[in-house]
This record gives C-alpha cells, sequence and structure tokens, in this order.
C-alpha cells in the first residue's frame, strides 16, 4: 500500500458529514442481477444459492441455503458440522440471518443442530425475538421439528486432542493462517432487487467455552440495509464488533462511499485501535455488496478470498486487497 493511501485510511473519518472521496482501489463490478458473494472458497455455497437467484427466487431463501452447505460439510472446520470445538471439547455454533426490510433472527451458543441459520430465520419469522441463546435456543429448535445430532467428527475431536497436548490452553487467534476461517458470510441480490444476507459459524477454535464472536451479532458479522447495501466480516470476531464493522460499512455506505472504499475504511479503523505492529497479527476482513450490485473487500492480512457469481462471471474467486500489502 502506498504511503499517502496508508496515511488516508489511518485519518479514520468521521461518519458524520462526510464529504466524497476519491475512489481507494477498484471494486469488482457486478452491474448486473441478480448476485451473490460469499467469504472464502465456498463455491458450493455459491451454486446452491444461485440455484435459486437463477430461477427469480427470493435473496433471503438464496443466503439460507447457501450456508446450509458449510454447514453440512464434515470437512469445512469452521462451520457447523466437522466444526472445530472449544477447548472443553464441544461444538458450538452461532449465526444470524438478515433481510431486505432489516428483518433479523440470530442464535448463540447452540450445541447439536448443525442448521443453525434456518434455525436463526425461524427466530426472525416464527418469535418476536431477535435472538435466541444456548439452552433456549436448542429447545426452539427441539419444537421446530429439527433433528438433534452429535456434531464433532473424529477428525476434529482428534485435532482438538492434539491441541490440548500442544498448548497453553488458548485459543487460536490467527484464524487465517490457520486455515480455520471462522465463518461464512453470504451476501444476495436478487432479480427484485432485494438485498439479504446471513452468517454462520462455528467460531474460533478451541475458544473458551462460552465465547461467541461477531459472526451472530447484527451490525458486527452481518448488517443489511435495503436501501443501501450489506456487509459482512470474517475473522478475529472481537475486531469486528469493536468497531460494529458491517454497519460501519453499511453506513459509510449511506454517506457516499463505494463498497470497497467502505471495507476500507472500517479496516483502517481496526488498524487505528490495534496499531500497526499489533494489527499485523490480526486476521480480520469485511465484504460489502450494494443495492446497485458493486462489490467491494478488504482485509488486514493478504489471503482473504471471496467467491463472486454472475450470470457472467459464475462462480469466480477473487482474492482481496490488503492493509499490508
Amino acid at each position: 500500500m502506498n504511503s499517502s493511501r496508508r496515511k488516508f485510511l489511518k485519518s479514520g473519518a468521521s461518519l458524520a458529514g462526510l464529504p466524497l472521496i476519491p475512489s481507494l482501489a477498484l471494486a469488482e463490478p457486478a452491474a448486473e442481477f441478480p448476485v451473490v458473494v460469499s467469504t472464502w472458497n465456498n463455491r458450493k455455497a455459491n451454486e446452491a444459492a444461485w440455484k435459486i437467484l437463477q430461477s427469480n427466487g427470493y435473496a433471503l431463501d438464496a443466503v439460507e441455503q447457501g450456508a446450509r452447505v458449510p454447514e453440512a460439510d464434515p470437512k469445512d472446520n469452521s462451520v457447523g458440522f466437522g466444526g472445530l470445538p472449544d477447548r472443553e471439547g464441544a461444538v458450538t455454533l452461532d449465526a444470524c440471518i438478515m433481510n431486505e426490510k432489516s428483518d433479523c433472527g440470530a442464535v448463540v451458543f447452540v450445541q447439536g443442530y448443525k442448521h443453525v441459520i434456518s434455525l436463526a430465520r425461524l427466530v426472525m419469522e416464527k418469535t418476536p425475538h431477535v435472538l435466541l441463546a444456548g439452552k433456549g435456543a436448542q429447545q426452539f429448535a427441539e419444537a421446530q421439528g429439527f433433528k438433534r445430532e452429535n456434531l464433532l467428527t473424529k477428525e476434529a475431536e482428534a485435532a482438538w486432542r492434539a491441541w490440548l497436548k500442544e498448548s497453553k490452553y488458548s485459543p487460536n487467534m490467527n484464524v487465517f493462517k490457520l486455515g480455520n476461517h471462522d465463518t461464512i458470510g453470504i451476501l444476495a441480490l436478487d432479480r427484485q432487487q432485494r438485498l439479504c444476507g446471513a452468517c454462520s459459524t462455528s467460531g474460533m477454535a478451541y475458544k473458551m467455552h462460552g465465547r461467541v464472536g461477531d459472526s451472530p451479532i447484527v451490525g458486527a458479522g452481518l448488517f443489511v440495509d435495503g436501501e443501501v447495501g450489506a456487509a459482512t466480516a470474517t475473522g478475529v470476531g472481537k475486531e469486528m464488533i469493536r468497531i460494529a464493522g458491517s454497519h460501519t460499512i453499511v453506513e459509510l455506505m449511506r454517506h457516499g462511499r463505494s463498497t470497497q472504499q467502505a471495507c476500507e475504511e472500517a479496516i483502517a479503523r481496526v488498524v487505528k485501535k490495534n496499531g500497526d505492529e499489533r494489527a499485523k497479527k490480526l486476521s480480520v476482513a469485511f465484504l460489502a455488496l450494494s443495492k446497485e450490485g458493486e462489490v467491494g473487500s478488504f482485509s488486514t492480512v493478504g489471503n482473504f478470498e471471496y467467491v463472486l457469481t454472475t450470470a457472467s462471471r459464475q462462480h469466480l474467486l477473487i482474492k482481496s486487497k490488503s492493509y499490508f500489502e
């Protein structure tokens, strides 16, 4: 990153009275509907979402079905079935979902039910609440007919036992380098320009029992405003919580920022709060989609990827730009 650009990002402009600013980087233009984007190499999730979108379906159905793909994949160690457990050996899941009207639902600290994104949607649609936790969320899952099952695979258990022998009983913080990406965030814009998003995770590997990160917290790991855009996050959750990252990005877009500019400024705030040396060791990334179909992304470190799907650019894996490069 050149020095003048970094100085601008470090300045951390406020939300109030924001002037339009020059483009900091080119976003990935979509300029066509429908569009779906998801964090990391989640091609199969995009494929599931795309089937719905190209059939003139609803973006909310698309993001739910997309998130269900890694939730059911025992080889994905950061979402759902097969997710790496907490330090006590328990797989605990979190999720949230949000539609174009800003209706939202979320569940946290769920054990024994892998499709927590569908559970979050039912919280949104069938209860007067936004967030259900732990045993209460599990009781709701049972009442809604969800199947209870063991989510700890043999491979995940073996990895946990190996970690117990080598660690100092502390969670893994640098999730990108570990390959433990800590979430799927998926955003979709359908042919009616309805914008929706979903986020699902098994959380940080070997976290303290009871820890919940940003993924199920509306405004941190996911935020959707159907009039403006949507954003989602991945990485060390407390950093997104500290700046209400996804909401910050959407609000910056409301004040004139492009998706790319908004993602870059949010990352700049994370860096400013931590300082360069600490921030270089953090794994934080944002992905955004505007109502017009513009896509932006940015990360602290250089290996964040996302999948973009449109009619002309199906399931294209894109490497995001990063602050420290």
